[in-house]
């Protein structure tokens, strides 16, 4: 992959986990709580279309530099400067990043610690599987600034939490902590503060070592599925078992599995 290792502007893409099929994606601006600029948002969505084409690649981390935050959301510095028309030119730039995270065909793992507020708790939305530590935050304060969460916040909190949370965390604009978080539905798993990194490295490579044909069809009908009727969900998950019933992934996983033997997806 391009780039790998290597920190531009405020994204540093990492291969160092999962025997190289985990794609780590950092969020590296921690002078700026890893505030979202335009240039970071560009960077991002580059980063996220190699990751996503990038067939070796069977899940992804999204992890934070630094001790204070995971991300702040919009660099309101920068837009402080910028003029209406400036606003709505990186407007596209902006639904690039957080689309390419939610669109990744891989399943990701967000590595919360310290402030997810605006956009950086979109990011988290945006994961399949949020990890928090103790240290950390969320919140959808855009109202107060006289915005609406414009990365995806609004639908996938509705999405997520459900009518009555997401309502509660849009319209107040407040902030919770990992406990609440994890009550909420926002966060899925709580450990120790300065560890969040290293689990969910590892559930990415626990992820990493199942089938990747198979991973990617499950991944597919669950966020297919989310707004249909059970009928058509089911119908998402048959076209997602056809997918995998006939491919190599099927062949050699039931082989291995009788010759009592790691398998090995290719």
């Amino acid at each position: 992959m391009d780039g790998d290792g290597v920190t531009l502007d405020g994204v540093t893409l990492r291969r160092d986990a999962g025997d190289g099929h985990v794609a780590e994606i950092v969020l590296d601006r921690p002078e700026a709580l890893n505030a979202l600029s335009t240039a970071m948002a560009r960077r991002l969505a580059a980063v996220c279309a190699d990751v996503a084409a990038d067939g070796s690649v069977r899940a992804v981390v999204l992890s934070a530099a630094g001790e204070k935050a995971f991300c702040v959301g919009a660099d309101l510095k920068e837009r402080n400067a910028m003029s209406d028309a400036e606003i709505l030119a990186q407007r596209p730039v902006f639904r690039a990043a957080f689309g390419g995270v939610l669109n990744l065909p891989q399943p990701v793992v967000a590595a919360v610690h310290g402030y997810a507020l605006g956009g950086g708790c979109e990011f988290a939305l945006s994961a399949d599987i949020v990890v928090a530590d103790e240290s950390a935050v969320f919140g959808l304060p855009e109202v107060g600034v006289g915005l609406v969460p414009g990365g995806g916040g609004t639908q996938l909190a509705l999405r997520r939490l459900g009518p009555g949370k997401a309502a509660d965390l849009v319209f107040t604009g407040r902030r919770l902590g990992v406990e609440e978080a994890l009550e909420y539905g926002l966060a899925d798993r709580r450990v120790p503060a300065g560890t969040v990194r290293e689990e969910a490295l590892a559930i990415a490579g626990l992820i990493a070592r199942n089938s990747p044909i198979a991973v990617r069809a499950a991944k597919r009908a669950m966020r297919l599925g989310g707004g249909v009727s059970l009928e058509a969900g089911l119908d998402l998950e048959e076209n997602a078992w056809r997918t995998v019933a006939f491919s190599p992934d099927r062949r050699e996983g039931i082989a291995a599995f009788n010759e009592k033997r790691k398998p090995n997806w290719g």
